[in-house]
């Protein structure tokens, strides 16, 4: 049996990976709860897909960003510990999502210059940031990768969550826009857990949603927001 309580599956470039993981820290905080934190990423997940034709235009530079960072994480676990990945992982979306974008920010998150910074403030070796052009670990990646969509079926994207692992059930989401009060998180939570707890739950979804509310995602506050119809994580409008 697994020691934690919840699997979640992350690449750290995805806004609503990232507004589900700090919901998954809320609850954790109030119910004790111990998270592993595995990896998916989203470049090798699309490597079938044409991007040009299926996404944004800065989707490409950012998926594969998300894989060099995955590298880092997989060394980070490998020669740190489970332990450590949770800490960088929290480092990394503070980064990319909670300050403003800057232009090229989907190139420039998958170099040292970036990720140099991050490993120092969690007390990680800057040598760490060599993993970014090592593809040795791609193999690792992803393994993890088709270990979670095993879990849920194809169709999906990130976070995936697997409750009481390794027997529960899996999920793609929660996917949320904005994040909970302190109260309202483990409210949510319960319901979520309540649903995934069912035998016979399959998927509850819907494509129109409003953009994430991170900084770095260029939400204000004092903007109204506005629903729009994402397919895949993304306003793509081919599948």
């Amino acid at each position: 049996m697994s020691d934690a309580d919840l699997r979640f599956w992350f690449d750290p470039v995805c806004p609503f990976a990232w507004m589900t993981s700090k919901w998954v820290r809320m609850v954790g905080e109030q119910r004790d709860y111990a998270v592993e934190w595995r990896f998916i990423s989203l470049r090798l997940l699309n490597a079938h897909v044409d991007y040009d034709a299926s996404f944004p235009p800065e989707y490409e530079a950012g998926h594969t960003s998300g894989l060099r960072l995955l590298r880092v994480a997989a060394r980070v676990r490998a020669e740190h510990g489970p332990q450590a990945v949770g800490p960088l992982y929290e480092a990394l979306g503070r980064q990319i999502f909670e300050t403003a974008n800057e232009p090229g920010d989907e190139v420039r998150r998958g170099t040292r210059e970036f990720l140099e910074p991050v490993l120092a403030e969690v007390g990680l070796p800057a040598d760490l940031a060599d993993a970014l052009d090592d593809d040795a670990g791609d193999a690792q990646i992803q393994a993890e990768t088709d270990e979670a969509l095993a879990l849920t079926g194809k169709d999906v994207g990130t976070p995936i969550l697997q409750f009481r692992p390794p027997e529960g059930v899996a999920f793609f989401g929660p996917v949320i826009s904005r994040l909970p009060s302190e109260a309202e998180a483990v409210e949510l939570w319960d319901h979520v857990i309540g649903l995934a707890s069912f035998p016979g739950f399959a998927e509850m979804k819907r494509s129109l949603r409003e953009r994430p509310q991170l900084v770095g995602f260029g939400w204000r506050p004092e903007e109204q927001q506005v629903q729009e119809d994402w397919h895949g994580g993304s306003r793509r409008q081919k599948r």
